[in-house]
């Protein structure tokens, strides 16, 4: 079970906000909750300027360098010197060196592009640096990378070749070597907003080459940048929101062959909004530099035969195609690894090592276990000598303050508060772990658990088709600024409906009198465990869905439960029950609360037999919270797993009724008795 954060907005500051504005009660109260409760905060948020007019972006000149790198830049057109725009394999360096690279073609400049492939790592590297030497190029233009590439820099100028370094990274004690850095990082940069992706600081290069106007940058290549931004998951504030609101704009009405060929093989819908192009687009480019060239999804966005266009989009489509196959690879690998050592899965942090699982991917697969276990996930796999491992986390645990108390084990990382990246020799993987559990225990002695946040409880009267729509006027969604979600109570479950052969599920329910339609992406119907009559509390956003010229408000659920349970409770036993699991033991008055009694096995085992088959989050959330608490009932499963009275499934929390068990006494649990002596 996961975190409920519900927003209260101010009902007084939300009336306030409406009247004084031109948004609609609903939107008002979303931003309200957000902390954004006057006029004024809502033009900062919507980036209007104070008269009211249209937001603009800041002089692409304030940020340092942007002059000295124009000027070098135009002086090697002028020359006829042989420039190179080194990109980066992921959506933002692929986006960033077309837009660069496309532009200075128009300039009629001599001029290529590298992207390394992804065997070499992120940014500038000495293979792709000697190779653009013998290639003759005179001035490299780094775009999203070059800010730590000290190094190889200093090897590009002994090798006789000049370096722009254009970047959103942050920068170290040092700066490379350069006729030029530009980073709105920097410590002494001027500029007024920082959180540009790559891309961006690409677009205002093209700016800055343009005298500083972004007429022409924006028309012809927002889009991309507008792509990049969602990608990167850069804060979707400020100028970020402005860029990516032209970008989509453009992008609907895009004339670029590949774009056109690219939304097509993702059955992308006309009206693309921020959400969509993460789900469809956005994977394609980066599949191209996670499973084959990069150079190939900039050849589609560059190219004037559509007949190519259409033949790399494809390429991209069958290669996210192999993508998402290599996810559940190594997903079934890692379902493997908890059946044969399902303790590992009571660990505070999930520390997780395969053989041959691809590096591109495995930083996914780390957000889909944090999404399903609720923990931070620190996720390897072999690289010759060295694992090369990506994490990510939960709310309240920074990966980049875990990773440097256990640096002494690595041989590199870096990252930030919710993912991060490192390598170590295999031969320390076991005390990584170590180190990071002790970590753990030390510094959240209660783990932090994986927290939703949705902005308010709505009403039934809430919900109309005029208020949905109205909702749109806080588009685009993205970093800093998701896309609303709402928490419904006591809903009554009326239907459930398997979709796509059972690999996702329409659920039907009656809120209040109001009917309403939910989709559960990527839940299978068969482990979709409610029942139809459930009492069930939901997370949701809301859609416009047309169909045959109707329209209706439709939901994706993000969340669901029993309404009859208590998140603290939860939690509190949860934190209690694990502790026992991890072998770390638990006060003698906690155990005998934890022991459940003859009366209360009973009512347990006879629960699960009504169901048949359920799952341990549900069966707590069907049981009296005030005499059975979750670790009590989880003390229960175990006991009864180990009897042969049920079949736990830990992967899938699924808990299946045996009709005809063996017979054993309760008082023979090895659990049963070790929970027994806690006690004293």
């Amino acid at each position: 079970m996961k975190k409920w954060i519900i927003g209260k907005p101010d009902d007084n500051a939300s009336a306030m906000l409406a009247k004084q504005s031109s948004l609609s009660p609903l939107c008002s109260s979303v931003l309200v909750s957000r902390g954004i409760d006057n006029v004024q905060k809502a033009c900062d948020f919507f980036n209007y300027k104070k008269d009211g007019s249209s937001p603009e972006l800041s002089d692409p000149f304030l940020i340092k360098d942007m002059k000295a790198a124009a000027d070098a830049i135009l002086e090697a057109v002028d020359n006829g010197e042989n420039i190179c725009v080194y990109g980066d394999y992921d959506c933002d360096g692929i986006t960033a060196a077309t837009i660069l690279y496309s532009y200075l073609e128009c300039l009629g400049a001599n001029v290529s592009y590298y992207i390394n492939m992804r065997s070499d790592g992120y940014g500038l590297c000495e293979r792709g640096i000697r190779k653009l030497a013998e290639d003759g190029v005179d001035l490299i233009v780094t775009v999203d990378n070059g800010i730590s590439a000290i190094s190889e820099i200093k090897l590009a100028n002994e090798l006789g070749m000049k370096v722009v370094v254009t970047d959103h990274h942050q920068p170290g004690d040092e700066l490379p070597e350069a006729l030029a850095v530009v980073d709105p990082h920097r410590s002494d940069c001027p500029s007024t907003f920082k959180d540009l992706c790559g891309c961006s600081v690409a677009l205002k290069l093209i700016a800055a080459l343009d005298g500083g106007d972004y007429s022409a940058a924006l028309e012809q290549f927002s889009d991309f940048a507008a792509l990049a931004t969602i990608a990167d998951v850069v804060p979707l504030t400020g100028e970020n929101r402005y860029i990516v609101e032209s970008g989509l704009h453009y992008l609907r009405n895009t004339e670029n062959p590949g774009l056109q060929a690219l939304m097509t093989k993702s059955n992308a819908k006309d009206r693309l909004s921020s959400v969509d192009v993460s789900f469809s687009l956005i994977p394609r480019i980066n599949a191209s530099g996670r499973f084959g060239s990069a150079s190939d999804a900039v050849e589609l966005f560059l190219t004037d035969d559509e007949e190519r266009a259409e033949e790399l989009a494809g390429r991209l489509d069958s290669l996210n195609s192999e993508r998402k196959a290599a996810e559940e690879r190594i997903l079934a690998s890692i379902e493997e690894k908890f059946r044969q050592s399902p303790e590992v899965l009571y660990n505070r942090v999930l520390v997780i090592y395969g053989e041959g699982w691809h590096h591109g991917v495995i930083g996914i697969v780390a957000t889909r276990l944090v999404e399903r276990f609720g923990k931070p996930v620190f996720l390897l796999s072999d690289d010759g000598e060295e694992a090369r491992g990506s994490a990510r986390s939960v709310e309240g645990f920074s990966i980049y303050e875990a990773l440097s108390a256990c640096s002494e084990h690595l041989t590199k990382f870096g990252g930030h508060v919710g993912a991060g990246g490192f390598s170590l020799h295999k031969d320390n993987i076991e005390k990584f772990n170590a180190a990071m559990q002790e970590f753990a225990a030390k510094r959240f002695p209660v783990p932090p658990v994986y927290t939703i946040r949705a902005d308010k409880l709505i009403l039934p009267n809430e919900i109309t088709l005029e208020a949905v729509e109205s909702l749109s006027a806080l588009e685009p969604f993205g970093e800093c600024s998701r896309q609303p979600l709402f928490l419904i109570r006591k809903a009554t479950l009326t239907e459930i409906i398997p979709l796509s052969g059972g690999l996702n599920t329409k659920v039907m329910i009656n809120y209040g009198g109001t009917t309403l339609e939910g989709l559960l992406f990527g839940t299978k119907t068969e482990d979709f465990l409610y029942k139809k009559g459930d009492t069930i509390d939901l997370l949701a956003a809301f859609y416009i869905n047309v169909f045959n010229g109707r329209k209706s408000v439709n939901m994706r659920i993000s969340d669901i439960r029993s309404s009859a349970v208590s998140q603290v409770k939860y939690f509190n036993a949860k934190a209690a029950y694990e502790q026992f699991k991890r072998g770390e033991g638990i006060e003698p008055a906690l155990a005998k609360r934890a022991l459940p009694t003859r009366e209360e096995l009973i009512v347990i085992y006879r629960t699960i037999g009504k169901f048949g088959v359920i799952s341990s989050d549900e069966l707590f959330g069907r049981l009296d919270d005030n005499v059975i608490s979750y670790c009590k009932l989880r003390i229960a499963v175990d006991i009864f797993a180990e009897l042969g009275f049920i079949d736990y499934d830990i992967w899938s929390d699924r808990i299946n009724f045996i009709k005809d068990p063996p017979k054993a006494a309760i008082e023979s649990s090895k659990i049963y008795q070790s929970v027994a002596a806690l006690i004293g």
